[in-house]
């Protein structure tokens, strides 16, 4: 299935590459998030016609990103959470959570911008987690869990 990428997609290519995906990942995923179109000459046509107003809208979107990253940069959040004796968690600290802290420190964030490679946090201490602002930006801020008194 060949597609005409309308904003730049991380491991597949920039923006108004016209790139060959397997279907369902073009049908599923790609067309409704609306990050590309079927690639029809009827489509290209189009897409030539709005390839300005395009790369303007992702250029404004950088731009915010990179000033999100800025206010980000030095950050440190805190997060209480209950833990056992030995430091490990009643639960979890997942990326909703921490999207919430972070949002409360004063830098809005989704939880889709979080990344956690290693899973949730289950553990009390120190961790470095990396925020996925932009295709072309990321962050990393400091997160402390700690027990419940």
């Amino acid at each position: 299935m060949d597609v005409i990428l309308l904003n730049k997609v991380e491991n597949l290519g920039n923006l108004g590459d016209m790139v060959s995906v397997k279907p369902g990942y073009g049908r599923n995923f790609l067309i409704p998030s609306g990050k590309a179109v079927l690639a029809t000459p009827e489509n290209r046509k189009a897409f030539e016609e709005r390839r300005a107003e395009l790369e303007k809208a992702m250029a404004e979107s950088l731009a915010k990103a990179e000033a999100r990253r800025d206010a980000l940069s030095e950050l440190s959040v805190t997060i209480t959470h209950k833990a056992g004796e030995e430091g490990k968690l009643f639960g979890s600290v997942g990326t909703a959570e921490i999207a919430a802290a972070v949002t409360a420190a004063g830098v809005e964030i989704q939880k889709q911008e979080v990344r956690l490679p290693a899973g949730a946090i289950r553990q009390v201490g120190e961790f470095d987690i990396e925020l996925h602002l932009h295709p072309e930006v990321n962050v990393t801020i400091k997160l402390e869990v700690q027990p419940e008194e």
